[in-house]
């Protein structure tokens, strides 16, 4: 299959997953959702120069790292070759994590963990990892501090069971779901492209705003949040995001981003 009718393919699984989506739709939201820095998501965290304190101290909700699994520890990387020892998801953002935690266990976090590489040894290295953040950890049942989420080279639904329940999954909505692997989804993030071209200049089409409304309601209605990857990164955008409801604007301008939600936050009360 060539790479054009292999991605049609995939729009078309997209749409039909969403649409299918509707068979959860109960009633409309009441009121508009009201916006914070927790709506926040640092995108490729590790890539700023203080990793995981620019976003925390700025109040953001959810935080991204990559890693790759190197001679039985994590390491920290967008790609192999950028791979150095000393960056390791352990240093950077556990131990951190940890620190804080321990001080303030009301604050709420995500932290979507991007396998890059093996995700049957990466899982295990994960699971041996957060011992020390395991009474913090979100469980199905109960929402705790920290809400681990795995994305990237994940493993299919069906073997979601086979890890310890306080390890939840992104979804980008084109596999199929038992109702029990469906719980071990914490979030939905879909790549902006497939959606639209906007580039965050001028009006977005009437056409792409309607299918982006209609996924981000179908989505939240079947009882996930829902946040886009590879949106324009400006405030036309964050704006637009918010006004159609998506839960996490993702950015790699932590500082703007804030600033940003903290004058909205402050004009709508």
């Amino acid at each position: 299959m060539n790479s054009t009718r292999y991605n049609n393919y995939n729009k078309k699984i997209l749409i039909c997953f969403i649409l299918s989506l509707n068979l959860f739709i109960i009633s409309a939201f009441a009121q508009q959702k009201k916006y914070t820095v927790a709506n926040a998501h640092a995108h490729n965290d590790y890539i700023h120069a203080v990793p995981f304190y620019t976003a925390y101290n700025n109040g953001f909700g959810s935080i991204e790292v990559d890693i790759f699994p190197v001679n039985g520890i994590l390491c920290v990387a967008h790609s192999k070759h950028e791979i150095q020892p000393d960056r390791t998801l352990k240093n950077l953002y556990l131990e951190p994590l940890l620190n804080e935690l321990a001080s303030d266990s009301s604050r709420r976090l995500k932290l979507l963990v991007d396998i890059k590489e093996d995700y049957k040894v990466s899982l295990q290295l994960l699971i041996n990892e957060i011992v020390p953040l395991k009474k913090y950890l979100s469980l199905p049942q109960e929402r705790r501090s920290l809400l681990i989420l795995v994305s990237g080279n994940r493993p299919p639904p069906a073997e979601y069971k086979n890890y310890p329940d306080y390890i939840f999954f992104d979804d980008h909505l084109t596999l199929r779901h038992s109702a029990t692997d469906w719980e071990r989804v914490g979030q939905v993030s879909l790549s902006f492209v497939k959606f639209s071209a906007w580039k965050g200049e001028g009006p977005i089409g009437k056409k792409d705003r309607k299918l982006l409304k209609h996924t981000i309601d179908s989505v939240r209605h079947a009882g996930k949040t829902i946040r886009f990857w590879a949106a324009p990164d400006n405030e036309a955008s964050w704006k637009m995001q918010m006004k159609l409801g998506v839960d996490l604007i993702g950015t790699d301008k932590i500082d703007e981003l804030a600033k940003f939600l903290r004058r909205m936050s402050k004009r709508n009360n």
